[in-house]
């Protein structure tokens, strides 16, 4: 058994000796739970005759939560204000859900006794807990934590002792920058009775220079030189006649970081200057140069975006060219050939499509106002549709009366006989075909 332990063990078994309340009995809220049972549920859910007896046994039972064995990984009769906020919580929680459950008679003081014997192992759990991670935390120097004795309800500082030097810490720093030193450890916020971090230099004759004092955990100093180094030391005060806190930072400074300057290419040298000109830009350091020259990640995310730009170009072209290509393909194949008539004469060239099986045109034509031309008239000029596509209604007209002379001049078919077309054109066409 540690010399931290003794103390506490001499004043539980003290504790014996005086009247008992138990940790739980120490919570204002636990109190007034029970004495609510008693003059509020108590009358409407058992007989009057045994009220007295059983509130009797239940805070005999709330006060036995402290009867547990002294040990120092378990239990040492005192607990923290956290533990004690757990443990009434949770008996209080229970001892709701047995009023709102509205049991009466016998049901209802198996119930409550069963529910004191389960919130008396859960206290246990609980002291265990505290015992383990929360009594005395810390590894070095001298906390003053506060605690709550289960027999006597009072709170109470007790002084967790211990090695009062926590170490030597090795700080590296390069000249010209900053030096800190961090004297705080982590009991520290939850300790009592603390006063104040004093930082010393010290010296190769163990005498010492007083650097700062203050409730600020940490030292620091700008800019250090090769002077700076050495030996400090850190000290917490505490309201007790020893310090709290003893912590040695051993100090090394280090040559100064070497930045290395990379000149930008469009600096002009001396030597391009002409002789009474003066040059106001100086030469650029290495991070004026990178904040100029782009990134490989954007020139390569803008080159991405150009390729997908022009790739989407190429398609919607492609998409284009063969639309068109569909359109014309089809009106050649499905309209098959137009007829040019010549009564317009040269303003005018009119062109009917034929059906798809080229039996005549697709839909009926009236002849042309005026009088019927005769069989030896001639005949209307049937042109393909390649002919007159892409020609005024002129040119169209020239192309008519062209084949009409050819054909005047000897070269005539018999009605019904098949007609060549202009030349270019496939196939013949009848002259069965003649629209009027």
């Amino acid at each position: 058994m540690g010399p931290r332990r003794l103390p506490l063990l001499v004043v539980a078994l003290a504790g014996c000796l005086l009247p008992a309340r138990g940790c739980v009995m120490c919570d204002p809220k636990v109190v007034e739970a029970l004495n609510s049972l008693e003059t509020d549920y108590l009358p409407g859910h058992l007989e009057a005759k045994h009220h007295k007896t059983l509130m009797k046994r239940v805070k005999q039972a709330v006060e036995a939560f402290k009867d547990l064995p002294i040990d120092e990984d378990s239990y040492m009769g005192v607990v923290d204000e956290a533990t004690l906020e757990k443990a009434a919580w949770s008996l209080l929680k229970d001892l709701k859900r047995i009023r709102d459950s509205d049991v009466k008679g016998e049901l209802f003081v198996k119930e409550l006794l069963w529910m004191l014997r389960l919130e008396k192992d859960n206290f246990a759990s609980y002291a265990a807990q505290f015992q383990k991670a929360a009594f005395c935390p810390n590894k070095c120097g001298l906390m003053l934590q506060p605690l709550i004795w289960c027999n006597t309800c009072q709170k109470q500082v007790h002084a967790c002792r211990k090695s009062l030097n926590c170490g030597e810490r090795q700080v590296k720093v390069h000249q010209m920058e900053d030096m800190i030193l961090d004297c705080e450890l982590n009991w520290h916020k939850v300790s009592q009775g603390l006063t104040d971090y004093s930082f010393y230099r010290v010296w190769g004759n163990n005498s010492e220079t007083l650097m700062s004092k203050g409730k600020e955990p940490t030292l620091t100093k700008t800019m250090v030189r090769p002077k700076d180094a050495g030996t400090y030391r850190c000290e917490l005060g505490s309201v007790q006649p020893s310090p709290a806190t003893i912590i040695y930072f051993h100090v090394t400074v280090l040559p100064k970081r070497i930045v290395e300057e990379i000149p930008s290419p469009n600096t002009e040298t001396t030597d391009d200057v002409a002789p009474g000109e003066v040059t106001l830009n100086g030469p650029q350091t290495a991070t004026t140069l990178q904040s100029q020259s782009p990134k490989p990640e954007k020139v390569l995310r803008s080159r991405l975006v150009g390729l997908l730009i022009w790739g989407f170009v190429l398609l919607i072209a492609s998409v284009a060219t063969g639309g068109l290509g569909m359109v014309f393909g089809l009106r050649e194949k499905g309209l098959g050939t137009w007829s040019c008539g010549s009564w317009k004469g040269p303003t005018g060239c009119d062109v009917i499509p034929e059906s798809r099986s080229g039996a005549g045109p697709a839909f009926p034509r009236s002849p042309p106002p005026g009088p019927v031309p005769s069989q030896d008239a001639p005949s209307p000029l049937f042109l393909p549709v390649s002919s007159c596509l892409f020609l005024s209604p002129t040119q169209c007209w020239e192309l008519g009366q062209r084949q009409r002379l050819n054909r005047s001049s000897g070269v005539r078919n018999q009605p019904g006989q098949a007609e060549p077309g202009p030349p270019g054109a496939a196939g013949t066409r009848s002259r069965g075909h003649a629209i009027w």
